[in-house]
């Protein structure tokens, strides 16, 4: 029989177990805390792991005798997804209690989360929310070295991650990446205009001063983007008029070329610097006059270590 996962009611009709805030301790960054999660994506990353239960601790008769799991960091991290292992440990009938929030930044050893419960519900959630943890935190650890590194410079820059996540699964990297203190460069082809010279080889009659206007008709409570590959073509965009100029994969010193152009011509055009961007980097594009960097660098990362412990009560 399938759907073997002990799933207790929801405590209220609404469809999501996260709501925004959810298990933030005090004095946790709120813009960190994870988005609504919709049930039926806790249920579905239980269920690839446990499709019929768990039959090891079924077979061995031993699935309802009490015990209690504790995640630790086994090294330095930034915290993600801890919020999400908690509502999986507890949409199969055990407690979850989150010592460190998601942003929270976590030494060796420390304590990130404590649940209790019988041996069935803690096997069951133990591995999915484990690796979970540990691969949102990896994104989220790498997205705030690449955030020190920017701010380190001018704590004004934001750093932008990209939506070149694994399909289907940008909700979960985007929390990732949120939790390491950057923020969504967009989330989709349905939220921001950005032109890219894809678009453009549809139009070869048109030029940007052409292409700024059409947009600015078509959808005129947008800010308008093109992304740009010379300085020259970013000079064409500034004279256009585009709100935000993307340049794809300019050394710092284009940068700071367009900057200068920028500044001539008044322009309050939001330079951003993209392609290739790494905590290594980063500052230098900073000081070359960048306004954002954006950067699919963290979605990398290597997963965080977190070491689980299972203990039987008694």
């Amino acid at each position: 029989m399938r759907g073997n996962i002990a799933r207790p009611a929801c405590p209220s009709s609404s469809p999501f177990l996260i709501k925004e805030g959810a298990g933030l301790s005090s004095g946790a960054p709120v813009g960190n805390a994870p988005m609504p999660l919709p049930v039926s994506l806790i249920d579905s990353l239980l269920a690839e792991d446990t499709p019929d239960g768990d039959l090891t601790t079924l077979s061995l008769g031993i699935g309802r005798r009490p015990g209690r799991m504790m995640f630790r960091a086994r090294n330095a991290m930034t915290v993600a997804g801890i919020e999400i292992a908690a509502a999986m440990i507890r949409r199969v009938g055990a407690e979850a209690h989150i010592v460190a929030s998601s942003g929270t930044r976590a030494s060796a050893g420390d304590l990130l989360l404590k649940a209790r419960g019988d041996a069935k519900a803690l096997h069951t959630a133990w591995k999915s929310s484990q690796t979970l943890v540990e691969i949102l935190s990896g994104i989220a650890t790498a997205a705030r070295s690449l955030v020190d590194a920017v701010e380190a410079v001018d704590p004004a820059i934001r750093v932008a991650c990209t939506r070149k996540t694994v399909p289907g699964a940008r909700r979960l990297s985007v929390m990732a990446v949120r939790a390491g203190g950057a923020v969504p460069h967009r989330l989709g082809l349905s939220e921001t205009i950005l032109v890219f010279a894809e678009h453009r080889a549809f139009m070869p009659d048109a030029n940007l001063a052409d292409i700024a206007d059409l947009l600015r008709r078509e959808a005129p409570e947008k800010k308008i983007g093109v992304e740009v590959h010379s300085v020259d073509e970013a000079g064409d965009a500034i004279e256009a008029g585009f709100d935000i100029i993307q340049l794809e994969k300019f050394e710092p010193g284009e940068v700071a070329d367009v900057r200068s152009l920028a500044e001539a011509a008044e322009s309050r055009a939001l330079l951003a610097a993209a392609g290739g961007i790494h905590p290594g980097n980063a500052s230098d594009y900073v000081r070359a006059g960048a306004g954002i960097i954006v950067s699919s660098w963290p979605y990398t990362a290597r997963p965080a270590d977190v070491s689980v412990t299972i203990e039987a009560d008694g």
